[in-house]
């Protein structure tokens, strides 16, 4: 006896609902002259738009202080955590609002997405240093899936697309008892 086959659901986690907060991508305090913007889409290997998708943003403060302390959810609008938690749209938008990164010259990004067993790091780096260790080991055309590109016209807005698998596909990065898998050389 044979059974029909059940129809294809994609395995959680969902994080639309449990983990974003108030202010989430509001990382920079409101108001200051420096805050940039960095926005993108996350895409599967197909390139479709992926929704629910929860990026968190870690990043030295412009000073090169590293501020992320307990309580950094907590937003008062004058004190910058270093820490923005943002959720894709249907459309896989996603925007954060932040200062830009003083010392190490990047943001860290965690993502997790429905589908993904396991979360991925990666860096969004706003203009290449001289001399980076991971940077200065990739080839060419896959340091360009790490760079954040200035857009014309859009003041201090930088795009950065994340893409999960296929010959465009972001650069992630692994660390030994943390998860996450490595993208291809």
């Amino acid at each position: 006896m044979s059974l029909p086959a059940t129809p294809a659901q994609t395995i959680g986690p969902f994080h639309g609902t449990a983990l974003p907060f108030p202010g989430g991508g509001e990382a920079a305090p409101v108001g200051h002259p420096d805050t940039i913007t960095v926005h993108g889409c996350v895409r599967d290997g197909d390139g479709a738009p992926v929704p629910e998708a929860l990026l968190e943003f870690w990043q030295a403060a412009p000073d090169g202080s590293l501020v992320g302390a307990p309580g950094s959810l907590r937003r008062d609008g004058a004190v910058f955590t270093g820490f923005a938690r943002v959720v894709t749209r249907e459309d896989g938008h996603y925007a954060l609002r932040t200062l830009p990164p003083g010392e190490a010259p990047y943001l860290a990004v965690c993502l997790l997405a429905p589908g993904l067993t396991r979360h991925l790091f990666t860096r969004v780096y706003l203009a290449f240093p001289e001399h980076d260790p991971l940077i200065d080991a990739l080839p060419p055309a896959r340091r360009a899936t790490l760079l954040a590109t200035p857009e014309a016209g859009g003041h201090r807005t930088y795009r950065f697309d994340i893409r999960l698998r296929g010959g465009a596909e972001t650069v992630f990065l692994a660390f030994p008892g943390r998860g996450g898998r490595p993208g291809p050389p």
